[in-house]
């Protein structure tokens, strides 16, 4: 379930009037306009906020975003609140007598985090930016996809807040349905069509704010709205906390999956196999048997009698990748070119890049076992496409026909016996790895008929893991 477009549907509904019942007894929308506005001239004259300065009237009939339940009324924002203010540019430091608030407190979800602090002690800032319990912080510089965040100041600890928030102070509304209202679909459709860029970053002011259209409830309503999205945020916070344990609960599933794997304790043994010492022997009499069953010191760990412990590079090899100078790069296919294989083209956001087919040196076959060598990526497994590999990966080379069948050994590869030795190759993750680095690297060898049996079990129980995976983020 992604919880993320959940969250955004009630949010959706709570503001067209549908996550609610309306009641025809509340004080319409209408009369608490009327109360806000005697509120606010009542304000002004005692002198405690300034009057909004009239924009030039349109002749234009006023546009209203969407239709409201009745009861309900557009207005814009700048009628209902009492000010849009900028925070300090005071420089914060890392002590100090009140918390700065500032824009990366304000999460994606409306609310405030008040990890990564800073502090201020400028007594005329903390007494001009000081936060009141229903303060409403709107972030007015950012990326363009988070430029417009909204956050309540819930009175948590005393705060004032930076430059880069407007305080928006609601005068009769309640500020958790404005901030429901600032965090939907439709605010944030608003926020990327008024948004002006600049280099890296997007901006909205104190008057395009103020111009904010804001459907309006009966008050008891806002409060009715206030009180169900609650009900909703808390479930959809447990469903999310649920699906990413579920989540990690799969993927230690699957290391155990593997683990027993190759401690030849997923399938059972079968009499019938051949050993896997004899068809070493018989395949290849030379190669190295380290010991036929774990008993000695060397070897990882115990394993069933009819398997056998080889050195990695005795059965097995990597071959780095390679590739000509960028110039030689072309991002549409030609004939005599071939597709030049990248760590980020086995992800989300493939980048194809084709090179021509005489100066591909490395080339897999689809299937073929692709490790990656560098920094982040390092320990991820591949199975290879028909191409060429660059140099942030390293093929895995069979030396011997019928000996490992394929997928076993790339589950080898995701298992912790071979990620934890990738671990204790002393140069650094990003200077990468190459064959020397496997000389100390065991391989368990079961028999042929075995191996297949692993491989089909592994796939069948990773089949149903990943379904639900799927599930969840569907």
């Amino acid at each position: 379930m992604d919880t993320k477009k959940l969250r955004q549907k009630i949010l959706d509904l709570a503001i067209h009037g549908k996550l609610v019942p309306q009641d025809p007894n509340d004080e319409p929308a209408s009369g608490l306009l009327e109360r806000i506005k005697a509120e606010k001239e009542r304000l002004i004259k005692e002198g405690k906020i300034k009057r909004t300065k009239k924009s030039a009237k349109s002749s234009d009939t006023p546009h209203y975003p969407y239709l409201l339940p009745k009861g309900w009324e557009w207005c814009k924002l700048e009628d209902i609140v009492c000010e849009l203010k900028y925070g300090t540019s005071e420089k914060s430091s890392s002590v100090g007598k009140i918390t700065v608030l500032r824009m990366g407190n304000i999460t994606d979800i409306g609310t405030i985090d008040y990890s990564n602090l800073v502090y201020s002690s400028n007594d005329e800032d903390i007494k001009q930016y000081s936060l009141k319990k229903g303060d409403l912080l709107f972030n007015r510089t950012n990326s363009s996809e988070w430029v417009g965040k909204t956050a309540i100041y819930k009175g948590e600890q005393p705060a004032i807040y930076a430059g880069y928030l407007i305080r928006v102070r609601p005068i009769l509304i309640s500020s958790d349905y404005l901030n429901i209202v600032m965090n939907s679909s439709y605010y944030r459709n608003w926020c990327y069509n008024v948004k002006t860029d600049a280099v890296n970053q997007s901006n909205i002011n104190a008057q395009k704010l103020s111009k904010l259209m804001v459907p309006i409830p009966p008050l008891k309503e806002q409060e009715r709205i206030v009180v169900e999205m609650a009900k909703w945020a808390s479930l959809i916070t447990s469903i999310k906390n649920d699906k990413e344990d579920l989540q990690a609960a799969i993927k230690q599933t699957k290391s155990k999956i593997l683990d027993l794997a190759i401690h030849g304790k997923l399938v059972p043994q079968d009499p019938n196999d051949e050993p896997a010492a004899e068809l070493l022997k018989r395949i290849n009499p030379k190669t190295e048997i380290t010991c036929d069953n774990g008993h000695d010191e060397k070897s990882p760990f115990e394993i069933p009698d009819t398997w056998v412990w080889c050195r990695h590079n005795s059965i097995l090899d990597i071959s780095g990748g390679a590739q000509p100078a960028k110039s030689y790069f072309e991002t549409i296919p030609r004939p005599n070119y071939i597709r030049l294989y990248q760590i980020r083209d086995y992800g989300e956001s493939p980048v194809p890049i084709y090179i021509p087919t005489s100066l591909a040196s490395k080339q897999t076959e689809k299937g073929d076992i692709l490790l990656a060598r560098y920094g982040g990526s390092l320990g991820k497994v591949f199975h290879a496409e028909q191409g060429a590999y660059n140099v942030a990966m390293a093929k895995v080379i069979f030396k011997f026909d019928n000996l490992i069948y394929k997928e076993f050994a790339y589950y080898y590869y995701l298992s912790n016996l071979y990620q934890g030795k990738l671990k204790e190759i002393s140069r650094t993750a990003q200077a990468g790895f190459n064959s020397t680095d496997f000389n100390d690297m065991y391989f368990p060898l079961p028999p042929l008929p075995e191996q297949q049996r692993i491989g089909a079990k592994i796939e069948e129980l990773f089949s149903v893991l990943n379904n639900i995976q799927n599930a969840l983020e569907a």
